[in-house]
C-alpha cells in the first residue's frame, strides 16, 4: 500500500469514529497507524485536526487534508532527513490574528503557522489550515492550503517573494 492510500484509509476511518460521536482522538488510532503517522512526519491531532473541520464544517476535503501532509511528508523526508523536531510552537510563539506584513492582515500567523507546519513544530492546539488560515487564502486567490504550504517552503525565510506570490493570485 502507498504511504497516501494508508493516509486516506486512516482520514476516512478517523471521519467515520467522529461521525458516531467518538471526539477522543487518541482513542482513534492503533499503534501501527501511530507508527505510519511518525514515518511520514505527522501527528495523531494534525490528521484529527482535518477530520473535525471536515465533518463539522464540510471543510476542508480529504483531499486537501492529503496534499498537505504530503508537502510536510516531503519536507519531513527531504529536508528534515526523517528527524523530527523537538521545538513545539504555542500560540504565544506565533503572531496574533490582528497583526500585519505588507499591509496584509493575519499574513504574519499564516506565515509563522506555515513554517511551523512544515518542520513539524505546531503545538497540537494549533492548527495549519483553519477556518482563519482558509479565509486568508480564499482572500488572496483561492489558494490552497498545500499550494501555499509549497510556496513558504520554495521562498524559505524571504517573505517578500510569498507577497509577490499573493499579489500575483489577486
Amino acid at each position: 500500500m502507498t504511504w497516501n492510500d494508508q493516509f486516506l484509509q486512516l482520514f476516512r476511518k478517523c471521519v467515520d469514529l467522529y461521525r458516531s460521536g467518538n471526539s477522543d482522538f487518541n482513542s482513534h488510532y492503533e499503534p501501527e497507524e501511530l507508527a505510519f503517522l511518525a514515518s511520514i512526519g505527522y501527528k495523531p491531532r494534525e490528521l484529527f485536526d482535518f477530520v473535525e473541520d471536515l465533518v463539522d464544517g464540510g471543510a476542508p476535503t480529504e483531499s486537501t487534508a492529503l496534499l498537505v501532509a504530503a508537502v510536510r511528508r516531503d519536507y519531513y523526508l527531504t529536508v528534515q532527513n526523517s528527524q523530527a523536531s523537538d521545538i513545539e510552537l504555542t500560540s504565544s510563539d506565533i503572531p496574533s490574528r490582528a497583526e500585519t506584513l505588507d499591509n496584509l492582515p493575519y499574513f504574519p500567523r499564516i506565515l509563522a503557522k506555515a513554517r511551523a507546519k512544515l518542520r513539524g513544530e505546531l503545538h497540537p492546539n494549533i492548527m495549519f489550515g483553519c477556518g482563519g488560515d482558509r479565509s486568508f487564502l480564499r482572500k488572496h486567490g483561492d489558494i490552497s492550503p498545500a499550494d501555499f504550504l509549497r510556496h513558504v517552503w520554495a521562498s524559505g525565510e524571504d517573505d517578500a517573494h510569498i507577497v509577490e506570490f499573493l499579489s500575483a493570485q489577486n
